[in-house]
C-alpha cells in the first residue's frame, strides 16, 4: 500500500512541476508583450529552465523532457550573447 502512495506522490509533484512550468511560460509571454527589459526576461527565462532542469530530474521518463531543456539552455545562451554583444 505504501509503495502505490510514494508513486501516486511522485505524480502530484511532477504535476504540480508542469504547472508551475506553464504557469512561468505564460508570465514570460506577457512580459514580451509588455516589452519588458531584457534583463528581467532573462531572469524568468534562467527561472524557468532551473524549474525545468528539477523537472527533468524527476520525471520517470526524462528523455522525453531532456531534449526540450537542452533546446531551452541553448537558446539561453544564445539569448545572452545576443544581449552581451557590442551595439555598433
Amino acid at each position: 500500500m505504501s509503495h502505490s502512495r510514494g508513486r501516486r506522490a511522485a505524480t502530484v509533484d511532477a504535476v504540480e512541476k508542469e504547472r508551475a512550468i506553464l504557469e512561468r511560460l505564460e508570465r514570460i509571454d506577457g512580459l514580451r508583450r509588455e516589452e519588458a527589459p531584457a534583463g528581467v526576461l532573462l531572469d524568468e527565462v534562467r527561472a524557468l529552465l532551473s524549474d525545468a532542469e528539477d523537472w527533468v530530474r524527476d520525471e520517470p521518463v526524462p528523455s522525453r523532457t531532456a531534449d526540450a531543456v537542452e533546446q531551452a539552455r541553448v537558446a539561453l545562451a544564445a539569448g545572452e550573447s545576443v544581449l552581451v554583444a557590442p551595439r555598433l
